[in-house]
């Protein structure tokens, strides 16, 4: 059985407490031994890595994962992508978290039925690198809804990245479909996008459609995660159990108390990365601040920033990640998410980053053992040169996240290159661009 110690680092363990100087001990695949200075660990026969007063952090979840969103500027370049360059793609992009650091990731929806099991089962095999990763079914969805992109002149399933459904008996057809094939959860859109044409507050689903997605899942031991971005959408959520909740950015104080009294039942991934970057970092693409402003970016903007801090306050989980996998938000940038947790939802760094570890063991339900730096846990491990809790872009520099380790096996250490592939963050992407009314409407949220 390997050892690897960990000497000479400044340790963020996950917990509520504060940073220390210290030592870890890794054999096999577990943490064995956390100690602070001046106590060391037993380094015989062991690798010692000296940390050199670096700092040292669990692995990250991202918990919106769309491994199959291909950096392009539109919904329809999703699907167009042929299923066999889409696996290899998805192949590469999973490398690419590993090497930023992201150990875990939850799948929020594949461009294609199998694509995130297919995925999945190759990181388990040992095949290709990537974080452990829970797969998703393509999005569920209805006619006219968020996923359905058939024309009509052209009614093929294949134009579409949903698996489009009406009625409570398609719905179940679609569930144990997804299931047959494997996913770990299912993905339903109880609401709309704008980008797609589609008012985020319309929520397109009879209630007995959502009924009977939820009645197939957890039937067969599955979890459901929703696109949910209007306060009836997230009602239906807690209504039917639906776990894991994407967006909720016009969640009413009705659903704020549905969410607080129910928040040991639910996670919030707010997708906020996608809010402040298609405001502000697309007009190269054709959606200038004053284009998203039109569409509603804007005015959801400044509603989800409201609605998220008071979901802070309340204690529900809040965690990182969302719709990266776009042009003006590539792969490997979602690290921002962390800081724009503390501009917009009022989060300390250090909450930021527990968010992403801590709650990350939550939410892919191993809470004793992922998450955290501590003896018992898997040793998913990152050494980054340089403390994030005084600037949480380190975490958007593919130098700076210089060792990671997942499953007390190294992927990444500190004396191998910077892989290319992971050079990804557009100009200006650690920070987001905020127009003057924007930043006037967050300082009036926090005061």
């Amino acid at each position: 059985m390997s050892k690897i110690a960990f000497t000479n680092v400044n340790i963020f363990d996950g917990s509520d407490e504060d940073t220390f100087q210290g030592e870890v001990l890794v054999e096999g695949q577990r943490i064995v031994s956390v100690v602070r200075a001046p106590q060391h660990v037993n380094t015989d026969g062991a690798r010692v890595i000296d940390g050199k007063g670096r700092f040292l952090m669990p692995g990250m979840t991202e918990a919106h994962t769309h491994f199959s969103w291909n950096d392009q500027p539109s919904l329809a370049a999703i699907q167009f992508m042929p299923p066999e360059e889409h696996i290899l793609w998805c192949v590469r992009v999973a490398k690419r978290y590993l090497d930023m650091g992201w150990t875990s990731a939850i799948g929020a929806a594949a461009a294609k039925p199998r694509l995130d099991v297919v995925l999945r089962n190759a990181v388990n095999a040992g095949e290709f690198p990537g974080p452990r990763y829970l797969a998703g079914s393509q999005e569920i969805t209805t006619i006219g809804a968020l996923g359905d992109n058939s024309l009509p002149h052209m009614k093929f399933d294949e134009l579409s990245f949903g698996s489009v459904c009406t009625g409570p008996e398609e719905i179940r057809k679609s569930a144990r479909t997804f299931i047959k094939y494997g996913v770990d959860h299912l993905k339903i859109n109880l609401s709309g996008e704008y980008i797609a044409g589609i008012a985020a507050e319309q929520s397109p689903f009879a209630e007995d459609e959502v009924a009977m997605l939820a009645a197939e899942a957890h039937r067969n031991g599955k979890r459901i995660a929703a696109h949910a971005r209007s306060a009836e959408s997230v009602k239906q959520c807690v209504r039917h159990g639906i776990e894991l909740i994407y967006h909720a950015s016009f969640a009413d104080e009705e659903a704020l108390d549905l969410l607080e009294a129910n928040k040991d039942k639910h996670f919030v991934a707010p997708g906020i990365g996608w809010l402040v970057r298609t405001n502000f970092n697309a007009s190269e693409y054709g959606i200038s601040p004053a284009v998203a402003e039109a569409m509603g970016y804007k005015r959801e903007l400044e509603i989800a920033a409201e609605t998220l801090r008071k979901m802070h306050k309340r204690g529900i989980r809040i965690l990182p990640g969302g719709d990266y996998g776009f042009a003006w938000m590539p792969h490997g940038t979602n690290a921002n998410d962390l800081q724009y947790f503390v501009d917009y939802i009022g989060m300390t760094p250090a909450e930021a980053l527990r968010s992403a570890t801590q709650l990350g063991g939550e939410i892919m339900q191993r809470p004793n053992e992922l998450g955290m730096l501590k003896p018992g846990y898997l040793a998913d491990i990152v050494l980054v040169d340089g403390n994030p809790l005084k600037n949480l872009a380190l975490l958007l520099d593919p130098a700076k996240v210089q060792l990671v380790m997942k499953d007390g096996a190294i992927h990444k250490d500190c004396a191998t290159p910077v892989p290319f592939e992971a050079a990804l963050h557009l100009p200006g992407a650690d920070r987001p661009l905020q127009e003057e009314g924007v930043k006037e409407a967050l300082a009036d949220l926090a005061s």
